[in-house]
């Protein structure tokens, strides 16, 4: 008899892992993953990708931590990777069964937040700045006044994405401190510049690329590619501005979890995303560069001088990849952003 349910118990689990073969569940940003490559990796592998969205770091993070989620892969951004990795929520690689490993350019493989990408793999990278419709505003565009010390042409015509590192940096930035400051005076400083600014705003969302380019927002605190496809769509009266005091540098990479259910077949996605041409298919669609050495060759054209992808020399040196914040820095940051919501 105990043979006997040993081999049904079997034939159960066996059964029930048929059925998942075949699928891969992708926790990703939103308007962020090319329909296209979908497709094409459903073709090839016959297996089928389902995509959820998130609008920022903190709310993926706290819907996996939570459990249960079901998700395979996620795409944090760098500064949340080592969080990922201390919690224990995503496993190393198996680099092994990643053989498109060695597509990664040089300089995104030793890179701060995960040394030698033992847990991660690049999606894409990009910056984040301002939007503005410029039929609506003439003036400067390369700074951080325009969300903080909002134009009258500006006010109540403003969005502001909802991701607290790179809204509290740019401000932290803004008077004169560095990202994840434990200075209380320069986050004082910050906290009261973005509290006095909110009212001016209309909101705190994610969708700027529709918005932006139906016209609802005449700006936004956005990410470059967004902005690029707004500027697209319409006919160029939508510009990204660089700004002077600071701007945050991002790459998202994908991240597989600890309890993934489809292992074998998220292995395949992310080396398949690692292939040239298919990494220029996901920047084809999101307009972000991506990490992939010999993925140039398949660039769309507009994309290899597009002012959003291609920094201009003068706005280079005001970048920055943003640290993972820690410690009073993270406390700071984070009661901010708290009494911002409010």
């Amino acid at each position: 008899m105990r043979h006997l349910l040993s081999a049904t118990a079997m034939l159960l689990a066996s059964a029930s892992l048929a059925g998942a073969e075949g699928v891969l569940q992708l926790y990703n940003w939103g308007n962020y993953t090319s329909p296209e490559l979908l497709e094409k990796f459903e073709k090839e592998t016959g297996i089928k990708v389902t995509v959820t969205d998130y609008d920022s770091n903190d709310v993926a993070l706290a819907k996996v931590e939570a459990g249960g989620s079901g998700f395979d892969l996620v795409v944090p951004s760098a500064s949340y990777v080592p969080i990922w990795v201390e919690k224990g929520l995503v496993q190393e690689l198996d680099l092994s069964k990643l053989p498109n490993h060695k597509n990664i350019a040089p300089e995104w493989v030793d890179v701060a937040w995960d040394p030698g990408r033992k847990f991660s793999v690049p999606w894409q990278w990009g910056t984040t700045g301002i939007a503005v419709n410029t039929r609506i505003y003439g003036g400067d565009i390369n700074t951080s006044a325009v969300f903080l010390d909002v134009p009258p042409e500006l006010v109540g015509k403003i969005n502001v994405v909802p991701e607290m590192i790179d809204i509290v940096s740019l401000a932290t930035m803004y008077v004169g401190g560095e990202p994840c400051s434990e200075d209380p005076e320069v986050m004082k400083k910050a906290r009261d510049v973005l509290l006095a600014a909110k009212p001016n705003w209309i909101s705190m969302d994610y969708g700027a690329t529709e918005r932006l380019s139906n016209g609802d927002w005449a700006a936004s605190v956005n990410w470059n590619g967004s902005t690029m496809r707004a500027r697209i769509n319409t006919n160029g009266d939508v510009q990204f501005g660089y700004p002077r005091e600071g701007y945050p540098i991002f790459m998202d990479s994908v991240m597989l979890l600890q309890d993934a259910a489809n292992v074998e077949e998220a292995y395949k996605f992310m080396d398949f995303i690692m292939l040239p041409e298919n990494a220029a298919m996901i920047s084809a669609f999101a307009r972000y560069a991506n990490g992939i050495a010999g993925s140039e060759a398949f660039m769309p054209e507009d994309m290899k001088t597009a002012p959003e992808v291609v920094v201009p020399e003068e706005h280079k040196a005001a970048g920055k990849f943003l640290p993972t914040c820690r410690g009073k820095g993270l406390e700071y940051m984070t009661a901010i952003w708290t009494e911002l919501q409010k």
